[in-house]
């Protein structure tokens, strides 16, 4: 029996490991290296963080023997069409985050990760009729009030943080709706992509805008990192879900907000009004309110 006990808790702890290192590496080394090279441009950041995404998972799925899985996701025309709107939204979320960090935004986008678990909640109840108990619903409302006050003070929709939060929120929802591997479903949505980013990369050929040229072989390495940059950390928290659980994983994930701010504000010296600071604390208290909901379930 102890031995038993042993082993879950061995699992469970190596979960901890691997989802804090996913969630460490979405919130401190994605950051820093999108940033880095933010003189590229976010709109050919975004071409090969696609580019190189797809052909990056084609090599896994090869050498872990997955292409079985992959016929079998393009015979259900359920998966299929559900995986084409989330290829979407995901390209969604990319976009918009690539173009918040070269763009001195990340704490904006770290606004965005900051309520995306409190809205997938919010969405889970709306199309899955999960329940919300009253922690859960105030989190929700608090959220709300931090973005009516940002309405409010800055005269402008809080548009960054919210697509953010939206895209993947629902980005979540698809895949929820079917069953298929994590990577195998990324895989399957950067195929949809992945013919638009070529296109565009061959339009920037063209216009001889293009920055991944044999002129210069290590920006060329750098571009394609953009591949192993995206997928590593999503093996890594995938993986620290199934071992761990949702619930635990959950709270982990917001290491990944927590250090884009920080990165943001101390190292990037973005601009941090006394007025997004008040919106900033009404967040972090709905998101206490939601840890603290979650560490009473596990």
């Amino acid at each position: 029996m102890s031995l038993l006990i042993g082993f879950s808790m061995k699992k469970f702890n190596q979960g901890i490991l691997l989802s804090s290192l996913g969630s460490f590496w979405w919130g401190v080394i994605g950051v820093i290296y999108f940033r880095s090279l933010a003189f590229v441009g976010p709109e050919e950041l975004v071409i090969h963080r696609c580019l190189w995404t797809t052909i990056f998972l084609l090599i896994t799925s090869f050498f872990l023997f997955k292409f079985e899985k992959i016929k079998n996701v393009f015979k259900s025309k359920k998966k299929f069409l559900i995986l084409l709107v989330s290829s979407i939204l995901i390209l969604t979320n990319w976009s918009v985050w690539i173009y918040a960090v070269t763009t001195n935004q990340i704490i904006n986008a770290s606004f965005g990760y900051f309520i995306m678990p409190i809205m997938s909640v919010f969405f889970g109840y709306l199309f899955f009729k999960e329940s919300l108990n009253l922690k859960i619903i105030l989190s929700i409302i608090l959220v709300i009030i931090s973005i009516f006050y940002m309405l409010y003070e800055f005269k402008s929709i809080p548009w960054i943080g919210l697509t953010v939060a939206i895209s993947w929120s629902l980005y979540n929802v698809c895949r929820k709706l079917i069953l298929v591997d994590t990577d195998i479903g990324l895989l399957v949505e950067s195929f949809f992509i992945f013919p638009f980013a070529l296109l565009a990369l061959l339009y920037l050929f063209t216009l001889g805008t293009n920055n991944f040229s044999t002129d210069n072989i290590s920006l060329m390495f750098l571009l394609i990192l953009a591949g192993p940059i995206t997928v590593i950390p999503l093996f890594l928290y995938v993986k620290g879900v199934e071992l761990s659980g949702l619930g635990p994983t959950g709270m982990i994930f917001y290491i990944t907000p927590t250090f884009q701010f920080l990165l943001g504000y101390f190292y990037y010296d973005e601009i941090f009004s006394f007025e997004k600071f008040i919106s900033f604390i009404i967040i972090w208290i709905a998101v206490l309110i939601y840890l603290n909901n979650l560490y009473e379930k596990n």
